[in-house]
């Protein structure tokens, strides 16, 4: 009875091969689990198949970008094109019309900026001696407004009367001088076309609208910007906001940059500004001698009208480079038909002072301000005075100037470090 108890409990025991089996259907349903899973790794947004820690399994297929339409091939959509063309041609032709409507607001902001450019300096050398800016800023002015008032009270009667005069006397000069054993010489070398020469400077002269064309607009301009006391006031307003604000306007004008080229950006508008004023300043002082020692040599050798030259004087030696030169010529021609001797001495005087000033006076006065090279200063002006007469040759050379600081700061850097 025990014995058979025994072999029936042996008999319901597993044997080792029935284990071994059951092993392996255990691994092969593990395995098949496994397969499934793999099959269902989910997928990214861009379709590309990834682990379910999100690491994909390939790499992500990305189709190029189709090429972009050049401008050049947009021209055979006539339609489109022809609209585009018109319109930036109406575009261009409002924004002339508009600067031509605003010729004479525009002269008036440029010399409003001229000035408080060059009245900047002697702001920041009252700043400099402990004046608060605002002080220094009403300092200036009325220094300035005293030196107008000046002028308005003493200079301009006389000028006023001397063009009078001037334009009286003309005829009676051309008479005399054409009854002088100079111009008997002249018209023996030359024949009757100094007679017609004479004859049409007379009518010229005798001219009054002619007088303001005289130095090549320059006293048109002034006598635009003068034309009334309201034009005074207007630049004298501007002037006074330009000088106050110019930090603030500097500062917004540095915020269009981005930041990390803002302190690069405010050196170069640094050296901009300062190059502007040192050369309004320049050419201010060059004028007042001019001035001066052509109200000096006319009074001297007895020539007409000293302070009318003078202030003309001043007026024309402000284009810079040829005004002295253009100066020359019309101060020796005027003396020539009154005293022919005393032109002759104004003429070599003035020559000597003419070589003074552009080896001597001139670099110490300008290059400390200003650096452009003497081609440039003749090209600019001519096209400066072409364009805008005086303002334009005032303009010229300081814009030249603005854009060789920002070739040598900024595009001469950026060429270098390419390789």
């Amino acid at each position: 009875m025990t014995s058979e108890h025994a072999g029936g409990r042996n008999a319901d025991r597993p044997t080792a091969a029935e284990r071994a089996a059951a092993d392996d259907v255990v691994e092969a349903i593990d395995d098949a689990n496994a397969a499934e899973a793999s099959a269902d790794r989910t997928s990214t947004d861009t379709g590309v198949e990834t682990t379910d820690d999100g690491v994909p399994t390939r790499a992500p297929i990305i189709e190029p970008a189709p090429p972009r339409a050049s401008f050049w091939t947009r021209i055979d959509r006539p339609f489109g094109f022809g609209f585009l063309l018109t319109l930036g041609a109406l575009v261009a032709l409002t924004l002339g019309f508009t600067v031509m409507s605003l010729s004479t607001v525009l002269i008036y902001i440029a010399f409003a900026l001229f000035a408080a450019l060059g009245l900047d300096p002697a702001v920041r050398f009252l700043e400099r001696r402990g004046m608060s800016r605002p002080w220094a800023v009403v300092t200036v002015i009325l220094g300035l407004i005293a030196v107008l008032a000046l002028i308005l009270v003493l200079i301009v009667p006389i000028i006023v009367s001397q063009i009078a005069a001037f334009v009286k006397a003309v005829p009676s000069w051309v008479d005399s001088f054409m009854a002088s054993d100079v111009f008997a010489w002249l018209q023996s070398q030359f024949g009757d076309q100094v007679e017609t020469i004479t004859a049409d400077l007379q009518k010229f002269l005798t001219d009054p609208g002619n007088i303001a064309a005289i130095g090549g607009g320059a006293l048109q301009v002034g006598a635009s910007i003068a034309s009334g006391i309201s034009g005074v006031i207007v630049v004298l307003v501007l002037t006074l906001y330009f000088v106050a604000t110019l930090p603030t306007m500097k500062h917004w004008m540095l915020r269009l940059a981005p930041a990390r080229n803002r302190p690069r950006a405010s050196d170069i508008t640094d050296q901009i500004t300062d190059s502007v004023g040192g050369y309004v300043q320049g050419m201010v002082v060059l004028a007042f001698i001019n001035a001066m020692l052509t109200l000096l040599l006319y009074s001297v050798l007895g020539l007409p009208f000293p302070p009318l030259m003078a202030t003309v004087a001043f007026l024309i030696t402000l284009i810079p480079l040829i005004g002295s030169v253009l100066f020359w010529v019309i101060g020796t021609s005027i003396a020539l038909f009154v005293n022919p001797v005393g032109a002759i001495i104004f003429a070599v005087i003035y020559m000597i002072y003419m070589q003074i000033e552009a080896y001597v006076i001139t670099p110490r006065v300008m290059n400390r301000a200003i650096s452009v090279p003497g081609s440039l200063v003749v090209i600019g002006a001519l096209a400066g005075g072409t364009l805008l007469g005086l303002l334009g040759a005032l303009v010229a050379v300081p814009v030249a100037a603005s854009v060789l600081i920002i070739i040598k700061q900024v595009i001469i850097p950026r060429q270098d470090a390419r390789v």
